[in-house]
């Protein structure tokens, strides 16, 4: 009974210090990160219905985040092994840039409370998740590289074409719509009777296992509340509404005084789409409501004096930024990255 008791407060003491490193960065930010409300006065023209809140163009940014994350980890094991990817680091990014967006996010609104809710729960979420895989990268997983050498067995090569596709998946879709069951007969195809493929096996079936569970779950819960809005509207100056009409992805709702109002898809289609729409001598003028909206680039420069918050991608070699700009200067902005260095990485909607 003693035993069973040092173990049984042992295993508390480790929950409570798990519990409290995942709620460290939460209360760090909720509480030290304060911003200046800065009156932002604009008279919105599109009908309340079709209003989103313009502080979400910048809390949109975490779920994006770790959208990044997986990509960044899907280019470090393209070449290298799992163990080389920062996770750490990755975790650090993810609190490091809600602090700077929920301070900027004052001046337009301040975070309502269910995305304070959102973006804590994905990011504690993220974090443990990001923990549980370094402590098992760093240790077994190193020890399994050891044992294969320098050459990648063919579940390192598989899963790392798993890994990039689910990060461009991720870029317009749900991650629980992913098919993790069908990542686990891939590799169990695929795998081979050496060591670091039994070790692959078992270390990616039972993340894929857990992560189909969950998907699950979301899925259903998601279900319940219902998807969020996939189309935006928005309102463009500078053509008439046939020249928008031809536009693939746009449509034309109709004229109204200040210019076209029309509606897109979201996502990373409409980053494509405002790509396009920027090679045309367009503005516009409020998008959902609002003048104000957030995008990332991706340049060789470690800073910019614009720039909301900036930090290296791994895998890479180059830096992301995160930029706030007025609607009317959006179209202009990604005009002028066209020509490089600096490129569009991602318009954040709301």
């Amino acid at each position: 009974m003693r035993w069973l008791l040092k173990w049984g407060v042992r295993l508390i003491a480790i929950v409570v210090a798990l519990v409290v490193c995942l709620l460290a960065p939460v209360l760090y930010v909720e509480f030290a990160c304060k911003g200046d409300r800065i009156a932002q006065p604009y008279t919105a023209i599109l009908p309340p219905d079709h209003h989103r809140s313009e502080a979400r163009t910048l809390l949109t940014y975490p779920e994006w985040h770790i959208v990044h994350a997986y990509d960044d980890y899907a280019q470090v094991i393209k070449e290298g092994d799992p163990h080389d990817f920062g996770y750490l680091k990755a975790v650090r990014t993810y609190w490091s840039s809600l602090c700077a967006l929920k301070k900027r996010s004052v001046a337009h609104g301040g975070m309502d409370t269910q995305t304070k809710q959102l973006v804590y729960v994905i990011g504690a979420s993220f974090s443990a998740e990001l923990a549980l895989k370094a402590m098992y990268e760093e240790t077994l997983g190193r020890l399994a590289t050891w044992v294969r050498g320098d050459v990648q067995s063919p579940l390192d090569i598989l899963s790392a074409e798993q890994a990039a596709a689910y990060a461009t998946f991720l870029q317009q879709t749900p991650w629980y719509k992913w098919d993790f069951a069908g990542d686990i007969a891939a590799l169990k195809t695929a795998r081979t009777e050496v060591f670091r493929d039994r070790e692959r096996f078992f270390a990616l079936r039972n993340e894929f296992a857990a992560k189909s569970v969950y998907a699950g779950v979301i899925a259903d819960a998601v279900a319940n509340v219902g998807a969020d809005a996939l189309r935006i509207r928005m309102i463009m100056s500078g053509a008439d509404q046939d020249a928008l009409a031809d536009v693939d992805g746009v449509t034309v709702i109709g004229n109204r005084p200040e210019g076209v109002e029309i509606e897109t898809g979201r996502y990373r289609a409409l980053t494509t789409l405002l790509v396009r729409l920027s090679e045309l001598d367009l503005a516009i003028v409020e998008m959902a409501g609002n003048d104000d909206i957030m995008f990332t680039a991706i340049s060789p420069d470690p800073s910019h004096p614009e720039a909301l918050f900036s930090f290296p991608r791994q895998g890479y070699g180059d830096y992301r930024h995160l930029f706030v700009v007025k609607t009317a200067d959006l179209l202009v902005r990604l005009q002028d990255m066209a020509q490089g260095p600096m490129r569009v990485e991602h318009v954040h909607d709301y």
